[in-house]
């Protein structure tokens, strides 16, 4: 995909004047699902680019498989921000955390 895809992906209809930025290289499709969802329940739009292998095998492997989490420049900053967030366990769920359904 060329950035000029990834650049209307990224932001819809919207023309973007700057290079999208990779805040993250998700190794796998299910960190790269939850990386997107996260950036997405934040209000950032997300846009990828990857080995087209992962789409056909099920392993990662050195890197192959890999796939980057872009977002537009203006929003590269709070990305990483909430992204090292994670990192740091900040968004961690207590133990005693009940999910809906639980009583």
């Amino acid at each position: 995909m060329g950035f000029e895809a990834v650049n209307k992906a990224v932001l819809g209809s919207r023309v973007m004047e700057q290079q999208p930025v990779v805040v993250y290289t998700a190794q796998g499709g299910s960190e790269e699902e939850q990386v997107v969802t996260f950036l997405g329940a934040h209000g950032i739009p997300t846009s990828t680019r990857g080995e087209a292998l992962r789409h056909t095998h099920a392993f990662v492997l050195d890197g192959l498989g890999a796939v980057e989490i872009l977002v537009a420049s203006e929003h590269a900053a709070e990305a990483r921000r909430l992204l090292e967030g994670v990192e740091k366990g900040e968004f961690a769920l207590d133990d005693d955390c009940e999910t809906p359904g639980e009583s």
